[in-house]
């Protein structure tokens, strides 16, 4: 008996380290993933990110939804610096653009760890109802505990991290802007 229950933990916690879960929608019985993967196929590399609609359900969709429509296909890491973040999203390239609208912050207890997606951010440092940018995002290359609860984390990189570290290690100009473009070439949501 005691070899059975054994063997049934060991099956949940296997079944609870699966990068992609899944539920069956209640009322249309189709299989929906609940924390979905998404892919940046770069100039450099690919990057997995697999999101936490948990916690910040509104970043989440919206990414989604840019993914889906292509937004992200061709943009590049506009701002990069080592050991700290590398930053895209921006159909300007400049930091200053994106999708016409912007969304509203959902500060959690996400934290900002190394490999933490996190949107970027509109409005002033003091506001507590500042609004993320429409479409602008960053991948934490380190520990950034100064960052956590100031901005909206919904996702963690689970591949490619040395990928996002090569990206941070490019040329880039005084501004941090690579001098040689790294581009996201397709962003697209995995399935197994």
């Amino acid at each position: 008996m005691k070899f059975i229950a054994v063997l049934l933990i060991g099956l949940l916690v296997i079944a609870g380290c699966e990068e992609t879960k899944s539920d069956k929608n209640a009322k249309t019985g189709e299989t929906m993933i609940t924390n979905p993967v998404v892919v940046l196929e770069t100039s450099m590399g690919n990057i997995e990110i697999q999101l936490r609609p948990d916690k910040a359900p509104k970043h989440c969709e919206n990414f989604i939804k840019l993914v889906s429509d292509t937004f992200y296909n061709g943009l590049t890491f506009h701002r990069v610096i080592p050991g700290f973040v590398i930053q895209g999203g921006d159909p300007q390239g400049t930091g200053a653009g994106g999708p016409g609208y912007n969304v509203p912050a959902e500060i959690t207890d996400l934290k900002h760890t190394i490999g933490a997606v996190a949107a970027a951010r509109k409005g002033d440092q003091v506001n507590p109802k500042r609004e993320s940018s429409g479409s602008q995002f960053y991948i934490a290359l380190g520990n950034l505990t100064n960052l956590d609860g100031a901005y909206t984390v919904f996702g963690y990189v689970t591949a490619g991290m040395d990928v996002a570290q090569k990206i941070a290690a490019v040329q880039r100009d005084p501004g941090d802007k690579p001098l040689t473009p790294v581009v996201i070439n397709k962003a697209y949501i995995k399935t197994k």
